[in-house]
C-alpha cells in the first residue's frame, strides 16, 4: 500500500520536528565565568597606562599595527597624489 503526498510530508515533518527537539535538548549547556568585574577593574585602576594598552601585549600589538598601518597608508596616499601632480612629460 503506497502512502499519499500528504502522508508521506505529514511523516517528514514529524521526523525533522523530533531530530531538532532532539538535538536542542541533547545540547551541552556551557557555563562561562563572568569577567567582567576582573576587566572593570583593570581597566579603571589609575597606573599611568593608556586605556587603549591596559589591555595587554596584544593590545600593544594591534595599537602599533595599526599606527604603521594608518602612516604607511598617509605616505602612500601623499606619494600618489605627487605623482598624479606631475605627469610624465610626452616626448
Amino acid at each position: 500500500m503506497r502512502k499519499t503526498k500528504p502522508q508521506r510530508v505529514l511523516r517528514n515533518l514529524l521526523a525533522h520536528h523530533q531530530t531538532a527537539q532532539r538535538t536542542i535538548s541533547t545540547a551541552s549547556h556551557r557555563q562561562f565565568e563572568n569577567k567582567v568585574p576582573e576587566k572593570q577593574k583593570l581597566f579603571q585602576e589609575d597606573n599611568g597606562i593608556p586605556l587603549h594598552l591596559k589591555g595587554g601585549v596584544a593590545e600593544a600589538l594591534l595599537s602599533r599595527a595599526t599606527m604603521m598601518l594608518t602612516f604607511g597608508g598617509t605616505a602612500y596616499a601623499i606619494y600618489q597624489l605627487a605623482m598624479a601632480s606631475f605627469p610624465k612629460k610626452q616626448d
